[in-house]
């Protein structure tokens, strides 16, 4: 049996390419005691935002979750 609904289209989202804030600004290392830039990266409960999310590179990424677990042991996030 064939349903009598017309048949949906769905249209597929063009997602541009996230580029990495870090390589724009030209940032190279990422210090563990600038709070507001690791807020940025962050939720509100303290987990650190995935390359998919913030768009990130490779690097930078992991420049930045080292850095914020150094902050957390300092407490100076959460």
């Amino acid at each position: 049996m064939k349903s009598t609904k017309p048949r949906q289209h769905h249209r597929r989202k063009v997602m541009r390419k996230k580029t990495c804030r870090l390589c724009e600004n030209k940032i190279f290392n990422i210090d563990f005691k600038d709070v507001e830039l690791l807020k940025r990266f962050q939720t509100e409960g303290g987990k650190i935002l995935p390359r998919r999310i913030t768009g990130n590179c490779f690097v930078h990424q992991k420049l930045l979750a080292a850095a914020v677990k150094r902050a957390r042991m300092l407490a100076l996030v959460y």
